[in-house]
């Protein structure tokens, strides 16, 4: 499976600290239960990078909207 690929699997989200001090990214999910864990710099990087990939996707989907006509 690609991130281009879809698919119907439904999960659940979560997202805050730790009370070790880490950010934590939880999904649950169809026999999933993950629990990843991060220093609050990475987590700032994956911010960054969940920005980053908003705006290009909002670009490909600007791209691809019908043109108004005038």
């Amino acid at each position: 499976m690609s991130i281009n690929s879809e698919n119907d699997i439904a999960a659940n989200l979560q997202i805050g600290p730790t009370d070790q001090g880490m950010v934590r990214i939880y999904l649950e999910g169809n026999g999933i239960d993950l629990p990843l864990d991060f220093d609050p710099e990475e987590a700032e990087e994956i911010a960054e990078e969940l920005q980053a990939a908003a705006e290009a996707a909002r670009l490909v989907g600007n791209a691809k909207a019908p043109k108004k006509k005038r």
